[in-house]
């Protein structure tokens, strides 16, 4: 079973950035997808970027040109970039390995990003 920890969140102004990592206890392989998904206080969790194992990456509508997702598989880490953040980007974001509806592994503890003033 792999375990997930994320890091990287904190307090950030309007416009700022951030970049969240997440580090995988046991191999991602290099056949695993893996995502970045975030919730909001009151909402769903929602997946907002995915990469393949070859590197293709797909964002949310919401993201789109802001964020980048990584990987480095030698490393078993995921990365995220956010730039040009957003008051309402404020949520716990989670890794995971996205199968559809479903997700591969527990989750972990996420890491809590506020875009504030």
């Amino acid at each position: 079973q792999v375990q997930l920890v994320e890091s990287g969140g904190g307090l950030v102004q309007p416009g700022g950035s951030l970049r969240l990592s997440c580090a995988a206890s046991g191999s991602i392989s290099t056949i695993y997808a893996m995502g970045w998904y975030r919730q909001a206080p009151g909402k769903q969790r929602e997946l907002v970027a995915r990469i393949t194992s070859v590197g293709t990456a797909n964002y949310a509508d919401s993201v789109k040109g802001r964020f980048t997702i990584s990987r480095d598989n030698a490393k078993n880490t995921v990365y995220l970039q956010m730039n040009s953040l957003k008051p309402e980007d404020t949520a716990v974001y989670y890794c995971n390995g996205p199968m559809g509806d479903y997700v591969r592994w527990a989750w972990g503890q996420g890491t809590q990003v506020t875009v504030s003033s």
